[in-house]
């Protein structure tokens, strides 16, 4: 490699490679030829040719062929013959290494997603557990311990106590029973057992309905639930996921509110979409933790302004509903002055 010596060898006895360094490109027997490109050309080799074992060859040099073609046009003819065959090849083993590389970066491409997918799955199983161990454990442990308390000593307590009891455990419970439920949707949708079934939904009714449902627990927290949606505002969506999707993220909303601050449900419309933002006054959240809170292998979670805990799986699943829906979900945020989380689904127009 690099010689400029302008000569083809012919191979009479042996065995030659032609190679770079350990690559191999290709090997030549007793009565093949190499080099030929150096009788019409002078560049330097590109390639380095070894004897395999023991060889013989014929060197014909450019100085030489030169004068052989001038009284002899038939051996013209015939190195062209030659070079015209080894370029063929040339270009049908080019055309298969193309091929080849095509589908070599087609098979690593599909192990890169496979690679993805089973990160995903990990994430997804450690999350899971996490869950499982902690954030559902818990609530039922302090459900346990005070209802052993009551069983224990029911009678030094007197009916305010009693009562106090009482409001933690429902409290304990209906974040376990919440908490389990999203569980349970988040399971279906990892194993492709949740389906879609998209209707013609009022989303000023949908709004209405969960801030009833909401109502009395915004009301304890002294948080004002207000919806501002059009009525008549009909969207292509499954109603149960859209209402999970409802659901999460104004108890997300409540969850970081202030007593004396609100929370506003609203909608806009583009030509093909419907926004719809919970938008609140409360705590916010840092920008190092928004592009964040949308991923499963995400740690973050923070208490609530009443101490509430929390474990991101709502937003999660949210995500996911939405996205099935054909929709985009995102979130605007500044600390201390509050957070809206939008989301888009298909407007309905029949």
């Amino acid at each position: 490699k690099g010689d400029k010596l302008n000569a083809m060898y012919i191979i009479v006895e042996g065995k030659v490679k032609v190679h770079d360094g350990d690559h191999i490109f290709t090997e030549f027997n007793n009565k093949e030829f190499f080099g030929e490109y150096s009788l019409i050309d002078s560049s330097v080799r590109s390639a380095t040719v070894t004897a395999m074992e023991d060889t013989k060859l014929l060197r014909l040099d450019q100085a030489d062929f030169h004068k052989i073609i001038e009284d002899h046009v038939d051996v013209s003819k015939a190195v062209l013959k030659a070079l015209i065959k080894r370029l063929r090849n040339n270009n049908i083993l080019e055309e298969r290494l193309t091929q080849n590389s095509i589908k070599i970066k087609r098979q690593r491409d599909e192990l890169d997603e496979q690679k993805k997918e089973l990160e995903e799955l990990n994430a997804t199983k450690d999350k899971f557990f996490t869950i499982i161990a902690h954030d559902l454990k818990n609530p039922f442990n302090t459900v346990i311990g005070l209802t052993e308390l009551l069983m224990d000593r029911y009678s030094s307590y007197d009916e305010e106590k009693i009562r106090e009891f009482i409001r933690q455990i429902h409290k304990f419970s209906n974040n376990a029973y919440n908490l389990l439920e999203n569980l349970l949707q988040w399971a279906k949708s990892q194993t492709g057992r949740l389906e879609v079934n998209p209707e013609k939904i009022d989303i000023f009714e949908l709004a209405i309905e969960n801030k009833s449902f909401f109502e009395e627990h915004a009301a304890k927290k002294g948080v004002t639930l207000n919806v501002d949606v059009p009525i008549r505002t009909y969207a292509l969506v499954d109603k149960n996921m859209i209402t999970t999707v409802l659901r999460n993220l104004i108890s997300n909303a409540i969850k970081y509110t202030k007593s004396g601050d609100q929370i506003i449900v609203e909608s806009s419309l583009t030509e093909k979409l419907i926004e719809i933002s919970i938008k609140d006054t409360g705590v916010g959240i840092p920008q190092k933790n928004l592009k964040e809170i949308f991923k499963i292998d995400s740690s973050i979670s923070t208490q609530g302004t009443a101490d509430e805990q929390g474990t991101g799986l709502g937003l999660i699943i949210s995500r996911e509903f939405v996205e099935k829906n054909g929709g985009t979900i995102y979130v605007e945020s500044e600390e201390e002055k509050g957070t809206k989380f939008t989301f888009t689904v298909p407007l309905c127009n029949d």
